[in-house]
């Protein structure tokens, strides 16, 4: 009887500590109960392993959890992970997409459970359940980069090689569109001679193009944002080129990823004398290839002022208080509310100025500075 005694005390002192350590998980965000989810395009660029790290500091300071997930380029995959986080009780999804229309589904789930989205850095398209919109300014990036274009080439006839983005990125048609406003002009005036694409040239005439002209010209210069995929497509175009074609040229690259393989194929071939090349997001990498004279410009956006804008729209809508927006953009269904951050331009001149004295970067992680 007393063996029965004490098992059955044992057993009531274990219920009441399982009780108070359940209490104290509750305490500490009980049930896995996450306040603001994040959905991030792929872990296999250096941008979005630098965001997932300041979204957690952002963060850190406040009453507010949140958990991060990857998509891994994967439009399945992050439909999944916007479901899991819903499961985890999320009242806000700080979502940059994979492929902008295709993410629609996803953020369609999210707000029927009241959820409210916000697009970072990519737009979602065609779909009404997008709340808010944080971004850089995506047609100042393109303008900058055509300008730089401008700016630093000589002469006439000049040999313009066009590069673009992933088509599924609505940011793509948004650089391209951009930079081709401001190059037009210099097109139609023979500053510029289009060397890469029959869609581009049947198109010089005119400055104000459509989505489906755009799309026609992306589909014959897209990179879809790969390094290699730029590398095959600079190396096929220098070898159709006619010598007229070569020497000194520009060439409107897409990003910091593409702009670094585009120059690795110009600058081996011994038929370019010279060739300005752009970029955008100030990625380590091509810093050193600034400063090494490799590539001539990035466009910096300051991803530091983006992810700040991101949560403090997130703690705002936690706190219920409405989110500073500057601007909107249509998705091809509403205009989404927006929140733009400037862009910079970085090139040899300005590198330590813009991007080591402001404490983006370290003098240690580049030679020859």
């Amino acid at each position: 009887m007393k063996k029965v005694w004490k098992l059955f005390s044992v057993l009531i002192v274990m219920t009441v500590l399982t009780g108070m350590l359940g209490a104290c998980s509750g305490k500490t965000g009980g049930s896995s109960k996450v306040s603001v989810g994040i959905v991030l395009p792929t872990k296999d660029e250096p941008r979005w392993v630098q965001d997932e790290q300041r979204f957690k500091d952002a963060l850190a300071d406040s009453d507010y959890t949140t958990e991060i997930l990857f998509s891994q380029g994967s439009s399945a995959k992050e439909k999944e992970n916007v479901e899991t986080l819903l499961n985890k009780g999320i009242e806000v999804l700080i979502i940059a997409p994979h492929d902008g229309a295709a993410a629609g589904s996803a953020v369609e789930a999210a707000k029927k459970e009241g959820v409210t989205v916000i697009a970072y850095d990519r737009l979602i398209t065609e779909t009404d359940a997008v709340d808010y919109y944080v971004t850089f300014d995506s047609l100042a990036v393109g303008a900058a980069q055509g300008q730089y274009l401008i700016d630093n080439v000589k002469g006439t006839n000049v040999p313009l090689y066009l590069y673009a983005g992933a088509s599924s990125d609505n940011n793509a048609f948004l650089f391209f569109e951009g930079a081709w406003k401001v190059l037009q002009p210099k097109i139609a005036d023979g500053t510029f001679v289009i060397a890469n694409s029959t869609e581009a040239e049947a198109l010089k005439d005119k400055q104000e193009l459509t989505r489906d002209e755009l799309g026609k010209i992306l589909g014959q210069v897209t990179t879809n944002w790969d390094p290699n995929e730029a590398k095959n497509k600079a190396q096929t175009h220098l070898t159709a080129a006619a010598a007229n074609l070569k020497g000194d040229v520009a060439v409107l690259a897409p990003n910091d990823g593409t702009a670094r393989s585009i120059a690795d194929v110009f600058g081996t071939d011994s038929d370019i004398s010279s060739f300005v090349v752009t970029g955008q997001d100030a990625e380590k990498a091509s810093i050193q290839y600034i400063i090494d004279g490799k590539q001539s410009m990035t466009v910096f956006k300051d991803v530091r002022t983006l992810v700040a804008d991101a949560i403090d729209m997130a703690i705002d809508i936690l706190d219920d208080k409405k989110p500073e927006t500057t601007g909107s953009y249509n998705n091809g269904k509403v205009d989404v509310k927006a929140k733009q951050t400037d862009v910079i331009v970085v090139d040899e001149e300005n590198v330590k100025k813009e991007l080591i004295d402001s404490e983006y970067y370290e003098a240690s992680e580049f030679k020859g500075l």
